[in-house]
């Protein structure tokens, strides 16, 4: 019945938390595009892919008690940090859902910036294009993101390591 949210807690506690919203939708947006089983729908943003029913799920788990939502003030800035509650373990150890990989995978994605898990996410949301023309795709749509060869170089080297 609550299989998405159990998976979206499973990501969150196998992480050991996840800080910042946009870092948050990313994770969940590139483990979509490797085949885990999310089912947000997702459209192209400011910040590259989002998704209006992961935020509103992550706002039900933090009503739910599952996940508590914590505001930070950062220098300039508010950034928001996402634990698993006793109540969310409680969740996920009575659900039946199960996500083989995700620890490695969400380890390896928490630490890299926001900044380049958005590049990665916005390629592979146009991964229905050849390299070159997602390559494009990027330099339009990110155009003040000032993204190098080099940062593209480095997500694509990301893409292949993530896929194996």
């Amino acid at each position: 019945m609550l299989d998405n949210h159990a998976r979206l807690v499973k990501v969150i506690a196998s992480s050991g938390g996840i800080v910042g919203r946009k870092k948050l939708q990313k994770i969940i947006y590139i483990l979509k595009k490797l085949g885990l089983p999310f089912e947000e729908k997702y459209t192209f943003h400011f910040y590259g892919p989002y998704s209006e029913e992961l935020s509103i799920r992550i706002e039900e788990l933090a009503n739910l008690g599952f996940v508590s939502e914590v505001k930070e003030k950062k220098s300039n800035y508010y950034q928001y940090r996402y634990q698993v509650t006793d109540e969310g373990e409680d969740f996920i150890e009575q659900s039946p859902v199960k996500l083989p990989v995700v620890e490695s995978l969400v380890e390896e994605m928490k630490g890299r910036s926001s900044r380049f898990l958005e590049l990665v996410a916005t390629m592979l949301y146009f991964d229905h294009y050849p390299k070159d023309e997602i390559e494009q795709k990027v330099q339009d749509v990110k155009k003040k993101s000032n993204y190098t060869s080099e940062d593209i170089q480095e997500a694509w080297n990301f893409i292949e390591k993530i896929k194996h």
